[in-house]
């Protein structure tokens, strides 16, 4: 049975791309016996908005789609979040960074005059692994002073304990990837897990909702290839279970740009307010999950 799940984030109205990807999603758990979930990534509480996940639920209804109920809200499972946490920083495999935004540039800026210092990353110069190095009574300190911190995994030891790891693309990743692709979790560097003021990130509560809701066939844009590798590592790092992953293109305005929420005319709530033809959106789109 193929478990497929959309999940929005509740902080500005759904657009085309986003209905391609929920149509897409729809399409693949169409099978007898599939199922089609829907999850609010809500965590943070200051950007979204109650009427902004009404009007999700509005338009995938308009869009003719039907999911398993009740609908999973992220922002009310914060205790399964900080308990996987706590399971890979007993294992050693998290750090506090407390750099700023500003710091980290600078830093990066610094080390563009080394080669040797200047980790590149396939979404741009990673992070430079300043507080990495810290002494754990320096971190302890800092901790408990009350300064703000994001919590880091360190990806080079959480790689080494992982071992191998491979993933199944059943879709196209941006560069033609098909196929079992090998993990490279170097690709983001040691990406933030939480922060002090918000109990996960995208990377940790997107593996714990997926293995809680039994979803075995992902499917998203091809933006978040490169996240698959990272995710990947989590997942065995907290013994969860692995999905296929079918990424798919993505949808651009008409100057090959992709569409943000950003852009009002695009929304789905505008094209049904002005009588868009439901029949042509669906079609124009082509969905295809092998």
């Amino acid at each position: 049975m193929i478990v497929t799940r959309f999940a929005p984030s509740p902080t500005g109205l759904l657009h085309l791309g986003h209905a391609f990807a929920a149509l897409t999603a729809f399409n693949a758990a169409g099978k007898p016996g599939g199922q089609f979930l829907l999850r609010m990534e809500d965590i943070d509480k200051s950007r979204c908005r109650p009427e902004f996940e009404e009007a999700i639920l509005n338009d995938l209804a308009w869009l003719g789609l039907v999911w398993k109920r009740p609908v999973r809200r992220q922002s009310e499972h914060f205790k399964l979040y900080k308990y996987s946490l706590e399971k890979l920083e007993a294992a050693g495999l998290l750090y506090p960074c407390f750099c700023t935004r500003k710091e980290i540039a600078n830093e990066i800026a610094r080390a563009s005059g080394a080669p040797h210092l200047d980790p590149q990353g396939v979404e741009g110069p990673l992070y430079p692994g300043t507080c990495r190095v810290l002494s754990a009574t320096h971190r302890s300190e800092r901790r408990a002073s009350g300064a703000p911190y994001a919590l880091r995994i360190d990806t080079e030891r959480a790689s080494l304990l992982a071992g191998p790891l491979m993933f199944q693309e059943r879709g196209c990743g941006p560069n033609g990837e098909r196929g079992r692709q090998k993990v490279k979790s170097e690709l983001l560097g040691d990406v933030v897990l939480a922060r002090k003021e918000m109990p996960a990130s995208y990377h940790l509560a997107v593996v714990v909702d997926d293995a809680l809701q039994g979803v075995n066939l992902v499917t998203r844009g091809e933006d978040l290839f490169h996240a698959t590798h990272i995710q990947r590592l989590l997942q065995r790092l907290l013994d969860l279970p692995e999905p296929n992953y079918a990424h798919h293109r993505l949808i651009t305005d008409s100057e090959g740009k992709k569409i943000s929420k950003r852009n009002t005319s695009m929304t789905l709530q505008a094209l049904r307010e002005s009588g868009a033809q439901l029949d042509k959106i669906r079609k124009q789109f082509q969905l295809v999950v092998e």
